[in-house]
Parts: structure tokens; sequence; C-alpha cells
């Protein structure tokens, strides 16, 4: 099994406190998981994704509640530098919720025989799902990283990683710890 990290949406216009994003707070307390599983998915080889918000100023989804952020091109968009991108991580700025949606992310895992993903970042509820979602429409087995994800409240957070951790979709989508997932990988090989 050869498994990629996919860390969503932790881009700067969502973790500034100058934008007060209701999702600030509580997405500041998975950048330390988030850099462990990270280090050692580099640390033995195994792909790491940061798949970021690219939104057009008048894209659509900007015509309801939304407030316009993370817009291409912007230093907003950008990933945060707590979380820097190595050499050899792939960058992958996304036009919607997912990771998978009109962007080149399949072809690109599947391009270096990935089997499973483990999905990290934000938010829980909307594109760490919808990307948990499409990878398993794309044929990947995937896992939601409880430590490693957060929504804007801890209650949204915790309901929605126990409406899939009792799922018919198990054992294809599971919701584990980093922790378990690194023993898991190690106890297996990967």
């Amino acid at each position: 099994m050869t498994p990629a990290l996919l860390i969503i949406d932790m881009v700067k216009d969502n973790l500034e406190e100058k934008n007060k994003f209701p999702i600030t707070a509580l997405a500041a307390r998975i950048i330390g998981p988030i850099n462990h599983i990270k280090s050692v998915f580099k640390a033995r080889g195994w792909p790491v994704v940061f798949s970021t918000d690219a939104f057009r100023r008048d894209d659509f989804i900007f015509t309801g509640r939304m407030k316009p952020h993370s817009l291409e091109g912007t230093t907003g968009a950008e990933v945060i530098d707590e979380l820097e991108r190595g050499e050899g991580d792939f960058w992958l700025p996304k036009p919607r919720f997912s990771a998978f949606f009109r962007t080149s992310l399949e072809r690109w895992l599947k391009e270096r025989k990935v089997t499973l993903c483990a999905v990290a970042g934000i938010t829980t509820n909307f594109c760490v799902l919808t990307t948990a979602m499409d990878s398993i429409c794309c044929d990947f087995k995937t896992i939601i990283l409880e430590d490693c994800t957060a929504a804007v409240t801890e209650e949204i957070h915790r309901k929605t990683l126990e409406l899939y951790r009792r799922t018919a979709l198990y054992p294809l989508l599971r919701v584990l710890t980093s922790g378990e997932l690194i023993r898991e990988l190690e106890r297996t090989g990967g």
C-alpha cells in the first residue's frame, strides 16, 4: 500500500487572526499534528500534497454568505509558513472544495501508485469531507485524520467524524488519529 498525505486549505487567509474567520483558532491547533505526520511521510518518501483554495474574486460561491478569501494568485491563498512546503511536495491550487474537482490530483496520485489517501486540514465538514468522498470515488482507500482536521466548532468536527466512523464504506473510508495511522503503516510496511 502506498499512502499519500493530502493537506487541505491550510492557507494564510484561513489562519490569520485579522480575518476573523471562526476556524482560525481551532485550525491553529492542528498545525503541530500535521507537521508531525508530514515529517513521517517525508522520511519514508511518501507523497505529500498541499491542496489550497484558489477562488476567483467573482466566484459563484461568494454570491452566498461566504466572503471572498483565498483568491488565486494572492498571498492569502498560499500555504501557511508553519507548514513549509518541502522539496517534492505537490502544491495543488483548487477551484472548489474538493482537491479532486477539476484538478490533476487523481492522475498525479495514480502515477505514483498511491492506493490510500490520508486527509488533513480544514474544514472537516466541507473541504476535508468532499476531498475524502471524491478520493473514494477515484478508487483510493481514504482516512480522515481526526487530530489533523478542524471545523468551525469542536461539536461540528466531532459530529462529522462520528457520521463517518460508522459507515457502509468501511474499511474504504475510516477515521483515525495520525498516531493510529502511523502505527498501522509501520506495521504493514506502508
